[in-house]
C-alpha cells in the first residue's frame, strides 16, 4: 500500500454507491448483483408465465365475445394484452417487494441502487421501459444493456434506479477487532459522537491490514486517522497506543449500535400486536 494514503481524508460514505454498503460495525458490503444467466432464466420463467395468461385471455375473449363487434373485440384484445405484459409484471413486483415466480425459483430480486426495497414508482417504470426492451425487441436490447455493465443493469433499471441482486450471498462478517482491555473501561463510558461512515471504515480496514503497512504509512494513517478521530470523544483517552485508542473506539461504536438496535426491536415487540402466525416483527418495521 502507497504511504501516502495516510495523508488521504476518509470521506462519508452512503449506502448504494458503487454497490457499498457500510453496517454499524464499519463493515463495508458488497451487494452482489445477480449473474446475467440467472437473470435470463428468472425473467423466461416470468415471461412464460405472462404469455401463459395472456393466450388463456384471449381464448376466453374468443370463445365469451362471438356477438361483439369488430372494435369492441379489439379493445379487449389489447386491454388483455397491457394486462398481462405490463399491469401484472408491475403488479407482481409491487406487492413482492420486487421479486416475482421466476426471480423466488432463483432466489433473485429487485432493490434499488441504494439497496433498499422497491415501490410502486420503480416496479413501474420498470415494466414500462420493459415492454419496449423486452417484449418488442424480444430481450435483445435487455441483454445487450445488461452486459455493458457491472450490475447487470438493462435500461429499464437505469430509468428506476433499480438492479437486481441475489438473495443468499452466503457472506460472512469478520468481526471489528477487539478493544484492548486496559481502555474498556474508558471507551464504555466516553461520550462518543456518531462516527462518519468513511471514517469507521477507513479505522476497521487500517486495524485488519496494518501489519501488511511498512512503518512510515502506519504512523502517517494512525496519525491521520487520530486526528480525525479526538474530536468525537471525551474525555481523553489514558495514556495508550494510539492504535489501541482507535480499536477501543471502532469497538464501543459497535457495541453501541447493536445495544441501540436491541432496544429498538425490544421497543417494536412491546408496542406491536402479535402476528397471528407466531412471528416476531421485524426489524425493519
Amino acid at each position: 500500500m502507497p504511504a501516502d494514503i495516510g495523508t488521504t481524508p476518509a470521506r462519508p460514505l452512503r449506502g448504494g454507491v458503487d454497490d457499498l454498503l457500510v453496517t454499524g460495525e464499519a463493515v463495508l458490503i458488497d451487494i452482489p448483483a445477480a449473474s446475467l444467466p440467472s437473470r435470463l432464466l428468472a425473467a423466461l420463467i416470468d415471461w412464460a408465465l405472462y404469455f401463459l395468461v395472456l393466450f388463456g385471455l384471449y381464448l376466453l375473449l374468443i370463445f365469451t365475445s362471438g356477438d361483439s363487434s369488430s372494435a369492441t373485440f379489439s379493445t379487449l384484445m389489447l386491454l388483455a394484452t397491457v394486462t398481462c405484459v405490463l399491469v401484472l409484471p408491475v403488479t407482481i413486483e409491487t406487492l413482492t417487494r420486487g421479486s416475482s415466480l421466476g426471480k423466488l425459483i432463483l432466489k433473485l430480486r429487485v432493490v434499488r441502487d441504494d439497496g433498499g426495497p422497491i415501490v410502486f414508482r420503480h416496479a413501474f417504470v420498470r415494466g414500462l421501459v420493459g415492454v419496449i426492451e423486452i417484449v418488442f425487441t424480444s430481450g435483445v436490447v435487455a441483454v445487450i444493456a445488461s452486459v455493458c455493465n457491472a450490475r447487470g443493469k438493462r435500461l429499464g433499471d437505469f430509468a428506476a434506479g433499480t438492479y437486481v441482486v441475489r438473495e443468499q450471498t452466503g457472506m460472512k462478517l469478520v468481526p471489528p477487532p477487539p478493544a484492548p482491555p486496559y481502555l474498556r473501561d474508558w471507551a464504555v463510558h466516553a461520550d462518543l459522537a456518531p462516527l462518519p461512515d468513511g471514517l469507521a471504515l477507513a479505522i476497521r480496514q487500517f486495524l485488519i491490514r496494518r501489519a501488511a503497512l511498512t512503518p512510515a504509512a502506519r504512523t502517517a494513517m494512525t496519525t491521520n486517522l487520530m486526528q480525525q478521530v479526538m474530536p468525537l470523544v471525551a474525555p481523553p483517552p489514558p495514556p495508550a497506543h494510539p492504535e489501541d485508542v482507535l480499536s477501543a473506539v471502532l469497538t464501543a461504536r459497535s457495541d453501541r449500535e447493536a445495544a441501540r438496535l436491541r432496544r429498538e426491536q425490544a421497543i417494536r415487540e412491546r408496542l406491536l400486536p402479535p402476528d397471528p402466525l407466531g412471528r416476531r416483527p421485524s426489524s425493519r418495521a
